[in-house]
């Protein structure tokens, strides 16, 4: 694919409410309304959103595309949380993959982003057993079938504290399946992976890239147990892009040289307090950083997107 013929970077950058402090994982912080965290995504420059936990934004289709337009913003994809590995969940699994589905397609997006969690409200890293694992993989040619039934593109998020969590984890899910995988390039070194040499061997299997960077002594507290996940975002555990320890602007540069047109969500985890306006003060001040360290990767022949206008997806 010529440069011509592809979107340009910054036309493939999406952001997640999650970057204002709302997230799928149970119990997490305080959440701010709706419409000014969409509000701050498009002044931040961004033309779409992940759909965040289920109920942040409309669960009705129409709805969703009403509020998102409203705001000049599409939807990119879902962050699905789905038990997979319980013989005994199956139906209400298979059910709520069809929910998230219906609404992460009808909304206008196009990736169906898959967690497997322990259980939908407690979310553990636990060991699991052959069968266990044998159906996880399995579950997932499933919720392939399900995602392809909306239009949708399955991609797999390993994820701490999640049952897919270290490297050994996460190769046990790209032997066993053929599902396609998010590099989310923080949450995989957290899990003991090298970026660049899992990019070796499964770079094909990339269908979407999450972005953030990491923090590696509270990388290292976090992983002894010293610190939960919320509190070590709260200290700084995923820093502006280029602040910490992954590899971002090689990674970015090796897939842009693909010549594939792959999207990019930029994922800067925020966890707040209620009451803290200091933290909502620098929500949209990473958010800028991040883009502003992105528009530096990109030469100026091939074009930067910096308008943000571009309200289709991109195919390829």
């Amino acid at each position: 694919m010529t440069t011509a013929s592809r979107a340009a970077l910054l036309d493939r950058v999406a952001t997640a409410p999650i970057s204002w402090g709302v997230c799928e994982v149970p119990g997490w912080g305080y959440q701010l309304p709706v419409h000014r965290v969409l509000a701050e995504m498009r002044a931040a420059g961004f033309t779409h959103t992940e759909l965040g936990s289920w109920g942040y934004l409309p669960t009705e289709p129409t709805e969703l595309r009403t509020t998102l337009d409203g705001h000049g913003l599409g939807l990119l994809g879902g962050f699905v949380p789905l038990v997979l590995h319980d013989p005994s969940r199956a139906e209400s699994t298979r059910a709520a993959a069809h929910r998230w589905a219906r609404l992460i397609s009808g909304g206008g997006g196009r990736f169906f982003v898959t967690c497997a969690v322990s259980h939908e409200d407690r979310w553990r890293h636990e060991p699991l057993s052959e069968t266990e694992w044998a159906l996880l993989c399995a579950s997932l040619d499933e919720i392939d079938a399900i995602a392809a039934e909306y239009g949708l593109q399955q991609v797999y998020h390993s994820h701490f504290g999640s049952l897919v969590e270290t490297d050994a984890e996460l190769r046990r899910i790209l032997e066993g399946s053929d599902v396609s995988l998010v590099l989310d390039t923080a949450h995989i070194t957290i899990g003991g992976t090298d970026v660049e040499e899992l990019l070796d061997h499964y770079e094909p299997r990339v269908g979407l890239v999450h972005l953030k960077d990491l923090e590696p002594a509270l990388s290292a507290r976090l992983k002894a147990g010293e610190l939960s996940l919320m509190q070590a975002v709260q200290r700084g555990l995923f820093p502006p892009l280029g602040r910490g320890e992954v590899a971002i602007a090689k990674i970015v540069t090796r897939l842009e040289e693909s010549g594939r047109n792959l999207w990019y969500v930029l994922e800067q985890d925020a966890a707040i307090a209620e009451g803290d306006l200091s933290a909502v003060a620098g929500l949209r001040r990473y958010a800028d950083l991040n883009l502003e360290f992105l528009k530096g990767l990109v030469p100026a022949s091939t074009g930067s997107g910096a308008t943000h206008n571009n309200h289709r997806i991109p195919e390829g």
